[in-house]
């Protein structure tokens, strides 16, 4: 690494620190209907959005109303992107003449957006027509990203509620979560983009001569737009085949940069907002502190691995897969952060990583996407983990656990268990299934524990709803399309549904005054036996599986053996 890459590296985390509690606050204050600077500039068009759809913003759900209005809003958007691309052919701002996308593909892509997801199994440049890409996939990067933020706040009223039932309503918290905190920073990072070059047209496809003399097709398209929210609402995905390696889509240094603080700003000021509606900051900074030692420990793991000296490629850093317009510290960056953060972008190919930093990828994916992870999305599951550590530390001490002053009962527990499993059961049996499977096979690129790393990498990002691929399996198959978008499905509801009866049993909870003998999970020590659970609950269930992979890889490749 050179100086200006641990300059970069520093000023990115230092920059993300400052702006948490910046952010965090203001968004506070618009999930608990304080004044804030975006109430006069949009605050009519909230009052009209309600006048328009009926809804009473004040009127209060129990979980199961909340859930019904959330599962019904997500299978609309399911089936709206469904059947545009079915008939795309005949839609207009198609100017490239793309053909209707097969019903496998459009399932997959459907659920892949519904679900926050963004997994591609296509080229968007030669499948999806403008109008697809702005009518379904970017509305749903907003609105995806607002069910996230939604749940979470549910979540919140349920643990800092007194013994009520109201959980507030989604409609409410979808729209104030789009409109005061999604759509403005989407627009203005949109104007950044395309201040840095990031093409925002309507133009046919530009066909150029090359130097060489040769004819090639230049895509077009309102990139920016669906870039900006992609990677502030976590959603990942690319305009382009080559997302983020894409000069239209990340042409410079400073859009690198700003595109990859874009994917943890919202997770990270989602922490603040947690303290501050649970009534202690040092609750929310305490769940920061370990997502920040998690996210580091894989970053520092991950340059290792890219930077260690290895016969195989020449005792050089590998440059094989890297954005070298960036350098490799940029791409080992991004990998972490968007494999740590629910994203799924890239910069760069993970079929590249050496093993050892695409096993971090990998772990990133398999904790279930709780480090930073997607916004909102990230935040409740972090909480499941919580509500698990308090429940093993009130076995280990004899004490009934309680988190927040509220008792943790058999009942959380068990959901807490299912929204762990849950994910985990897709990401074994289907990759073992699609290992012994021809279907499954015919679309590995390599053999051997690579080539199992690519199937285990799908179905983790399937799972926890990421998005990014290892770029060496060929994924756009009738078995992959539909087994990838079961796995989303799972991995997003197989999660909400628990969280979302957790909050409505936390709701009804009395709070217990503290005392001296309460656990308290503000301070190091409950850090550290939070990063041990997660650890030990979500990480050694994939130890066997990463054993066959990226762990044998690892050391064959030491002995100079490759795949």
């Amino acid at each position: 690494m050179t100086t200006l890459d641990v300059i970069q590296v520093v000023l990115f985390f230092v920059l993300l620190i400052a702006l948490t509690p910046v952010l965090g606050k203001y968004m506070s204050k618009v999930f608990t209907g304080e004044k804030h600077v975006m109430l006069p500039v949009a605050g009519w068009l909230e009052r009209l959005a309600y006048r328009f759809s009926g809804i009473d913003p004040e009127e209060g759900t129990n979980w199961k109303t909340y859930t019904f209005s959330l599962l019904v809003f997500n299978l609309a958007g399911f089936i709206f992107v469904f059947l545009i691309q079915l008939v795309q052919a005949h839609l207009p701002l198609n100017p490239a003449h793309l053909a209707n996308v097969s019903w496998d593909s459009a399932f997959n892509t459907s659920v892949s957006f519904m679900t926050n997801t963004n997994w591609q199994g296509y080229a968007g440049e030669t499948t999806l027509s403008y109008f697809v890409q702005m009518m379904g996939l970017t509305v749903q990067n907003f609105v995806s990203a607002a069910t996230g933020i939604a749940v979470l706040m549910a979540l919140i009223r349920g643990i800092a509620g007194r013994n009520a039932q109201n959980l507030g309503n989604f409609r409410t918290d979808l729209t104030r979560a789009t409109l005061y905190v999604l759509l403005p920073l989407s627009i203005l990072f949109a104007i950044i983009l395309t201040g840095q070059g990031v093409v925002q047209n309507f133009k046919h496809y530009e066909t150029v001569q090359t130097l060489q003399g040769a004819k090639q097709v230049i895509p077009m398209g309102p990139a920016a737009s669906q870039i900006a929210i992609k990677q502030l609402g976590t959603n990942g995905g690319g305009f382009f085949n080559a997302n983020s390696a894409h000069p239209f889509e990340n042409p410079t240094p400073f859009s690198n940069f700003l595109e990859m603080l874009a994917i943890l700003l919202i997770p990270a000021g989602l922490t603040y907002t947690y303290g501050k509606m649970v009534g202690s900051t040092r609750q929310g900074w305490t769940i920061f502190t370990v997502m920040l030692i998690l996210l580091l420990a894989g970053l520092g793991i991950s340059l290792y691995g890219e930077y260690a000296s290895n016969a195989v490629y020449g005792h050089l850093a590998l440059l094989e897969g890297k954005e070298t317009r960036f350098g490799i510290t940029n791409s080992v960056l991004w990998s972490t952060i968007t494999t740590a953060a629910s994203n799924g972008s890239v910069n760069a190919m993970h079929d590249s990583l050496t093993p050892l930093t695409g096993m971090i990828a990998m772990i990133n994916l398999m904790l279930g996407e709780i480090i930073f992870g997607g916004v909102g999305a990230g935040l409740y599951g972090m909480v499941i983990f919580i509500i698990l550590t308090v429940f093993i530390a009130g076995l280990m001490v004899g004490r009934t656990p309680e988190y927040l002053g509220k008792k943790i009962e058999a009942f959380e527990v068990q959901m807490a268990i299912i929204a762990v499993l849950a994910p985990n059961f897709i990401i074994l049996v289907f990759t073992a299934w699609a290992s012994v499977s021809p279907a499954g096979l015919q679309g590995l690129n390599n053999a051997g524990p690579h080539g199992f790393s690519e199937i285990l990498y799908a179905y983790s990002s399937a799972a926890g709803n990421n998005g990014s691929a290892f770029a060496g399996l060929n994924a756009n198959t009738v078995f992959y399309n539909l087994t990838l978008g079961l796995g989303m499905l799972v991995g997003r509801f197989g999660i909400i549904l628990p969280v979302m009866a957790i909050a409505g049993s936390m709701v009804k909870k009395k709070i217990t005054p503290l005392s001296s003998g309460t656990f308290r999970t503000d301070n190091g020590l409950f850090i550290g036996l939070l990063i041990a659970v997660i650890l030990i609950v979500g990480g050694l269930t994939h130890f066997p599986a990463l054993s066959l992979g990226p762990v044998v890889e690892h050391l064959l490749m030491n002995h100079g053996i490759t795949f």
